[in-house]
């Protein structure tokens, strides 16, 4: 206990070290529970929320150790986590299958789970604040089939957002449903916002912004193969998902098409290009959206942040990474780094970010990169947490820091086998780290 309470205390410092030299302050670590850790089905990346908060009740969802969907939920800022196993289960086996929860502008708790090129798995709590859940239900019943990748947003009216890709890897279509806080009901937007013509996919990353707009930002893939992976395209909707038009304000003609889409950085295939990975905007509506790629004369693949600033798209490569590796075949890959989490903020006329990560290179620890002024591209790279997370990928709570700026991260050690493969670890305790970004 008392090495316990030592390891906590020099974390901390380290924190209120990197507080004191970029701005970001840490007010400790919030233990949760055990959860599964035979790969990282909990700590995936593409994770829409894995917490979430509305008012001052913070959520959390993730599988235990017997694969059951577990909910909590506490009361911000230093309460107690009240869990609930519920009666759903999951193939914890495929990390693809992540839980997705988000709360709606009544506090109702929406929870999504289970998904790889399956049928829809969803379902509502019984009441507003609520642990307990409804059966399990469809939405619309259009496309739900073959889901994969569920992510809830919420709209600033209090209406929720669904994505999810119809289709598999290397042929599939984005579609969005909407929630009516008003209706208690779901209906499609979109039946196909992003047509892969059943040649390719898009594989996105979106967010909302303080002005009601919707951001969605892809990588193409032709084939399962994750090599094939390439070029990075935008789009936006500002009337609610209804139309979609470019950066420059040129309407699409739905669906978006390779052959229409606007590309703002171009990337051959071949070029460790990862997919799903993160976007922000910030509170004028600038995009920002964070990924990893192998420039053509480099052989190692550095993260990357592109982002919109006037009429331009600019792209900053990071370049601190030293060791090379390869993308390529299909399933769930063990990789040396995680696709990073990007936040992005504008004060004044001057753009910062900061991205969280985990690399091999620095001990697998949970490390951010900040850059206080992106025109000039000067990064600086510190660990922040010092134990060895695995196959850990970053999520946090993002309606917390469009609220309060706070920043919230799930963490838990996972281990990932290459090609879908499962580890046999005992399970590992989920925290939530809670650091401030000024």
């Amino acid at each position: 206990m008392i090495k316990h309470c030592l390891s906590f205390i020099i974390i901390c410092c380290s924190f209120a070290c990197l507080a004191q030299k970029k701005g970001i302050t840490v007010a400790g670590t919030s233990i949760v529970g055990e959860g599964w850790a035979n790969n990282s089905v909990n700590v995936t990346v593409f994770r829409k929320n894995s917490l979430v908060t509305n008012n001052n009740t913070q959520y959390i969802a993730f599988y235990d150790k017997d694969k059951f969907v577990v909910v909590g939920k506490r009361t911000l800022p230093s309460g107690k986590w009240q869990l609930q196993r519920t009666a759903f289960t999951g193939n914890a086996d495929d990390a693809h299958n992540v839980i997705s929860i988000m709360t709606d502008g009544d506090d109702f708790l929406h929870i999504a789970w289970d998904h790889h090129n399956n049928k829809l798995h969803y379902a509502k709590s019984v009441s507003p604040g609520s642990l307990e859940f409804s059966p399990q239900t469809g939405m619309t019943g259009i496309h739900e089939g073959k889901v994969s990748y569920p992510e809830f947003y919420r709209l600033q009216n209090g209406d929720l957002l669904f994505f999810y890709r119809d289709g598999g890897s290397g042929n599939g279509n984005l579609l969005i449903n909407k929630y009516s806080v008003k209706d208690k009901q779901w209906k499609n937007l979109q039946q196909n916002l992003i047509d892969g013509e059943g040649k390719r996919n898009a594989y996105w990353q979106a967010c909302t912004d303080e002005q009601g707009g919707i951001h969605i930002s892809w990588v193409w893939r032709e084939s399962p193969d994750v090599a094939s992976n390439h070029d990075l395209c935008y789009t936006v909707s500002k009337d609610g998902g209804m139309t979609w038009q470019k950066s420059n304000g040129e309407k699409y003609t739905l669906p978006i098409t390779a052959s229409t889409a606007e590309v703002v950085c171009h990337i051959s295939q071949h070029s460790e290009l990862i997919n799903q990975t993160s976007m922000v905007a910030d509170k004028s509506g600038n995009p920002y959206i964070a990924s990893y790629w192998r420039e053509a004369n480099d052989s190692v693949p550095q993260y990357h942040v592109v982002f919109k600033t006037g009429s331009d798209w600019k792209t900053n490569s990071l370049s601190f990474r030293k060791t090379p590796f390869s993308l390529s075949g299909a399933g769930t890959k063990r990789i040396p780094i995680a696709r990073p989490q990007l936040i992005a903020w504008q004060a004044g006329k001057q753009f910062s970010a900061a991205l969280l990560f985990r690399d091999t290179e620095r001990g697998s620890k949970i490390s951010i990169a900040y850059c206080e002024n992106l025109s000039a591209n000067k990064w600086s790279v510190k660990d922040i947490y010092e134990e060895n997370v695995g196959a850990w990928e970053p999520t946090y709570d993002t309606e917390l820091w469009k609220q309060k700026h706070r920043l919230h991260v799930f963490v838990q050690k996972a281990e990932q086998v290459d090609g879908e493969g499962k580890a046999n670890v005992k399970p590992e305790m989920i925290k939530v780290l809670e650091c401030l970004v000024k």
